[in-house]
């Protein structure tokens, strides 16, 4: 799926202030956490508590989800290998616009295919990337089902479904990498936020 530019009159535009001035009235760094995994290994979960831990530490953030992209900016895309591609170029390209205005930018999404999240990392930028690999057997996803999409796909009734009927490709070098079996949402945001704490992205942070 090719969106090619036709005209060959455009060019960016840019502002007066800059995205370092940015960050600094926002007191903090920007960033994207990209949170990867299998559907139902606890992502969206994970996302939203670490949000809310960060807010209350007064760091600016907004969560990018798979669902909810799926049904608006992205409702257009089908769950074919090209459609997944596009899918994960047109978030990329808005958490480095929200990484642009300052913002700590957290992701939840399958991307299954390791050349989509390569893709991404260029487009956001090395030293903003932060890959998470959540960590969650494919058994456990399963008998999680809370959308009841793994019985739908085991019966055939899904095509293209990752970890069924198409592939995840598991992350060789992932930032962070949590197990989430056995692991309260909390003990796995803790991990999240140690790191970050430790590569000075963020201050100390209270739980």
């Amino acid at each position: 799926m090719k969106h090619e530019i036709q005209e060959t009159n455009l060019g960016f535009e840019s502002g007066f202030i800059s995205r370092r001035q940015k960050e600094k009235l926002n007191k903090q760094k920007a960033f994207v956490i990209w949170l990867t995994g299998l559907s139902g290994a606890g992502k969206s979960t994970i996302a939203r508590n670490l949000e809310a831990s960060l807010f209350e530490n007064g760091i600016r953030t907004l969560i990018l989800d798979g669902d909810n992209t799926r049904m608006t900016i992205n409702h257009d895309l089908d769950f074919s290998a090209e459609g997944r591609h596009e899918n994960i170029r047109r978030v990329a390209e808005i958490a480095k616009l929200l990484n642009d205005a300052g913002v700590v930018v957290i992701t939840a999404f399958i991307s299954p295919f390791r050349e989509d999240r390569i893709m991404a990392r260029e487009m956001i930028g090395e030293d903003c990337f932060i890959e998470v690999f959540v960590d969650t057997p494919l058994e456990l996803c399963i008998q999680r089902d809370t959308k009841g999409l793994y019985k739908k796909a085991l019966k055939g009734g899904l095509k293209d479904f990752t970890g069924i009927s198409s592939p995840y490709d598991l992350p060789e070098k992932p930032d962070i990498h949590v197990e989430t079996k056995g692991c309260a949402p909390e003990e796995t945001v803790q991990q999240i936020v140690d790191w970050l704490s430790k590569e000075k992205l963020i201050g100390q942070v209270k739980l």
